[in-house]
């Protein structure tokens, strides 16, 4: 019987192959189509190199991994546990005496080994792939848009020029009837030119020479010490002007240089930045603990104080006696002058104390925000590969009790649950960055209610146990 049940447990591992498979590449190219239509603007118009725009969409893949595995774990196992049950397989299974568990069993243990090597490749290889994507973006954000003249529009992309064409000739890259603004620069003076005719020459990536025939230009030079600003006038057959494309071409940063963010960081490396922000934490509190005290004590009683006994004031204060105060403190000074001074000192030195607490209260509330935001990204490397195992403890008995193995009733159920798990995990990420609840609580609470509830069919089962026998009378 026990080779029986291990020929039925790799049968089972076998149906869960294809179904993955399918889902999973299907759901990769999902979510690439939604990526390239996102920033499919940012790609478009600035001649990037297609192996950047590849290297782009690689390093972006990493993450959509890591969010298309639990799906498709989810989707196989409800159609290979669905289609198990529909065959009737389960109700041979268990008229033999074998427990509906130990079909699960192998599968859970499979997802198990799926969550260690997503969890591994979540804090390894997610993080640098996702630090080598965020420099390719800012490199193809502050990128310019590549050299596109287009007829009766002002093109001012190359720096110092501005040009306008009439007519272009896209097979022979012929301009007609052109007119060139250039900017007074880099010694250069403002220029207007016009040309009949313009012939464009490509001289590599760097450079571009263009060929003006028949024109005329309009040169403004400027005043200088000894010799005053003049207007000349020339007519050309033919003038050649090389422009300098160096600023069009994409250029390459390298991505260790730029500031890491959280979701660009390992979770050894964002539990010791945490480590350090307690740290600061603890320092900022202990600013309160040995700040000065505002009301008179020692410190106070010198000479120089005027809280000092020995302090002689005008003959027109030291006459004016004191009062008699709400203020214990004040009570303890018979002159009216210094009355006076302790209680604007007081006051003084109270705004001070109340101002560098709401100082350190900001202070505080940013680095512990900034904690919770890192917090979340460490569970989160953990928590959505987790997603492998709760998705089996929940798909397998559903799987079974829907009876159904095709697609459409697996997509159902998956669009379904995966609908409200990842609502739950960005609303849960949201409350814990603003502190709401904690970072623990905000990934995991949707992971642990659905393993609950995976578990408890799964005892139902094999067992048969329900909650309506807890409360029916013995």
């Amino acid at each position: 019987m026990a080779s029986k049940i291990n020929k039925l447990q790799v049968d089972l591992l076998k149906r869960h192959v294809n179904p993955f498979l399918f889902c999973f590449f299907t759901l990769m190219f999902l979510l690439l189509m939604q990526f390239l239509i996102l920033h499919i603007d940012n790609l478009i118009g600035k001649d990037i190199p297609l192996s950047v725009i590849a290297e782009l969409i690689v390093t972006n893949l990493a993450y959509m991994v890591v969010l298309a595995a639990p799906m498709a774990v989810l989707v196989a196992t409800l159609m290979a546990y669905g289609k198990f049950s529909e065959l009737n397989e389960l109700t041979a299974l268990r008229a033999s005496g074998i427990n509906p568990l130990k079909i699960i069993r192998p599968v859970l243990v499979t997802s198990v080994l799926l969550f260690v090597g997503l969890a591994w490749f979540s804090n390894n290889v997610l993080p640098e792939a996702n630090q080598k994507a965020r420099s390719l973006f800012i490199d193809i954000r502050v990128k310019k848009p590549g050299f596109d003249l287009k007829p009766n529009i002002f093109y001012d992309g190359i720096e110092g020029y501005t040009f306008l064409v009439e007519e272009i000739d896209g097979t022979t890259d012929s301009l007609y009837n052109i007119t060139l603004f250039q900017d007074p620069e880099n010694n250069r003076d403002r220029m207007i030119i016009t040309a009949e005719k313009g012939l464009l020459v490509s001289k590599g990536d760097q450079a571009l020479d263009l060929h003006l025939i028949n024109g005329n230009s309009l040169k403004h030079t400027q005043a200088r010490r000894n010799n005053k600003g003049s207007i000349e006038r020339n007519t050309f057959d033919k003038h050649i002007m090389t422009l300098d494309l160096s600023d069009l071409s994409f250029m390459r940063s390298d991505p260790d240089e730029r500031n890491k963010s959280d979701r660009t960081m390992s979770s050894r490396t964002m539990l010791a930045v945490v480590d350090s922000l307690n740290k600061e934490i603890d320092q900022q509190l202990g600013m309160l603990v040995n700040d000065k005290p505002v009301y008179p004590t020692e410190v106070y009683q010198g000479e120089e104080s005027f809280f000092s006994s020995k302090l002689v004031l005008p003959s027109h204060l030291d006459s004016i006696p004191g009062s008699n105060s709400d203020y214990v403190m004040v009570n303890h000074f018979d002159k009216a002058d210094i009355q006076r001074r302790l209680v604007e000192e007081s006051t003084r030195k109270i705004r001070e104390y109340r101002g560098r607490i709401e100082s350190i209260k900001a202070n505080v509330e940013w680095r512990e925000k900034r904690i919770a935001r890192y917090l979340v990204e460490v569970h989160k490397k953990l928590s959505i590969p987790f997603a492998c195992v709760v998705f089996i403890l929940f798909g397998a008995p559903v799987g079974i009790m829907t009876k159904r193995g095709n697609f459409g009733y697996a997509a159902l159920i998956s669009t379904v649950v995966l609908t409200f798990y990842w609502v739950s995990l960005i609303q849960g990420e949201k409350l814990a960055d603003r502190l709401m609840v904690t970072p623990f609580v905000g990934m995991w609470t949707f992971n642990i209610l659905l393993s609950i509830a995976g578990i408890y069919l799964i005892i139902h089962l094999s067992t048969g146990f329900s909650f309506k026998d807890l409360f029916r009378k013995q």
